[in-house]
């Protein structure tokens, strides 16, 4: 992700929001993450720890950060722990940031190199009882690859093993649900590129062209923008709509099919989420336009939906019923079978088999615990669809919506959506 500058007071908020939820003589430590290893001598690019980053705003690898609000020292009480740049990683890698920088970057005042770090941490954590540690707890997540911050949870272990050990992800799932103004406005951001990216191609897809030429129109609007894809990109014409998260994209787009599109930007570490179903040829047939508008009333409902006190959970139980009613007018249905269907297997999951909502912010699927309930500050997706795999397309309709205090904003309400909007834009060569 190519850096975008962000003011410091936002990473300088997020650390006093944290602090205050730390028990008494507490340190807490936070890792980037490691670098991960391709094939041969091959590195992926370095993708910086989400939590790291949203309470230092550094992309800086081996980055280390110390909070220790009740330290004896003022001057230990928040630490960042860099690289120390050399002659070999200025000519091998290329720059890596001054203590003065890292602290412009972040807002924290000591900055001390890498090799530092031991000793201070043995020195604060001394005085403390004690320490939280960061581990991935998203629930769907599969820890397979042992992380930076497995490795430095054994070495605290064992060199400290009196302390009161602490979870930090609970706290980082609760601080990061609720977007402060300065994130909103990073997503915003994002969303308008991926809007970009969206009008571009609704003006290059026609007849044969091939799906993997649709994704580098939108490389070539996110890129140019130093943005990148969000999550890899789905782009599925014709029966492939259907595959929840195809991601082959190097099929022909053919006339009279549809071309489900669920691609967006990342832009400075912030991310969208937009799914939009094109007509292939521009305009779409009368039972394409029937399922469009059956979504898409759907899509609507369910962004009125997101209101404080609800959870994902709720949204997606009232998006089956809603989806389910449209089912039974579009003919997939019938009204016996909704009698008949029990909460564990309703009758819609043949049409409609995913959730409708989840957070994003730092990551596309913000961390948060499912039993969390929306509040105003959270950034949620609404993504409903319809999948006929007999009839061998399906749509799906998805923006990007802040929940406020008086109602909903959706931040990519400036990308059509509307199917009469997508065929003129797309009729504008």
């Amino acid at each position: 992700m190519k850096a975008v500058p962000l003011p410091s007071a936002l990473f300088t908020l997020n650390r006093e929001r944290l602090v205050k939820k730390l028990r008494p003589r507490s340190v807490a430590v936070l890792n980037a993450n490691d670098i991960m290893p391709t094939n041969a001598d091959g590195a992926m690019g370095h993708l910086q720890n989400a939590d790291l980053f949203y309470l230092t705003g550094v992309h800086q690898e081996e980055t280390i950060l110390l909070l220790a609000p009740g330290a004896f020292d003022p001057n230990q009480r928040e630490v960042l722990f860099v690289r120390q740049p050399n002659e070999h990683l200025a000519i091998w890698e290329g720059h890596k940031l001054t203590k003065e920088q890292a602290a412009q970057i972040s807002g924290i005042k000591n900055v001390k190199w890498l090799t530092d770090f031991p000793g201070t941490f043995r020195q604060v954590t001394c005085e403390m009882e004690n320490i939280y540690l960061n581990t991935n707890e998203h629930q769907r997540a599969e820890a397979t690859v042992e992380t930076r911050d497995a490795r430095f949870i054994r070495h605290c272990r064992r060199d400290f093993p009196l302390h009161q050990y602490q979870r930090l992800a609970p706290l980082m799932h609760e601080l990061r649900a609720v977007k402060s103004q300065f994130e909103v406005d990073a997503i915003q951001a994002a969303c308008d590129l991926t809007g970009r990216g969206f009008k571009r191609v609704c003006k290059f897809l026609k007849p044969g062209v091939n799906e993997t030429e649709v994704e580098a129109e939108f490389a070539h609007e996110f890129i140019r923008h130093k943005g990148q894809f969000a999550y890899p990109p789905i782009i599925a014409g014709g029966t492939n709509n259907n595959i929840l998260h195809y991601n082959q994209n190097d099929q022909p787009c053919k006339a009279g099919e549809l071309l489900l599109l669920d691609v967006a930007a990342g832009l400075g570490n912030y991310m969208s989420d937009l799914t939009r179903t094109l007509p292939v040829s521009g305009k779409f047939t009368r039972r394409q336009k029937q399922v469009y508008n059956a979504v898409l009333r759907v899509f609507r409902d369910q962004v009125a939906a997101l209101v404080p006190g609800k959870t994902t959970k709720d949204l997606r139980t009232e998006c089956e019923e809603n989806v389910a009613r449209e089912c039974v007018d579009l003919g997939l249905l019938k009204m016996s079978q909704l009698k008949n269907q029990t909460p564990d297997n309703p009758a819609v999951r043949p049409y409609f088999m995913h959730g409708v909502s989840h957070p994003i912010g730092l990551d596309v699927h913000d961390v948060t615990y499912s039993h969390f309930k929306i509040e105003p500050g959270w950034v949620l997706t609404v993504e409903p669809g319809i999948y006929i795999q007999k009839e061998g397309f399906g749509v799906r309709l998805e923006n990007t919506v802040l929940v406020t205090e008086n109602g909903q904003l959706d931040l990519m309400a400036n990308i059509p959506i509307e199917a009469d909007e997508i065929e003129d834009l797309m009729h504008r060569r």
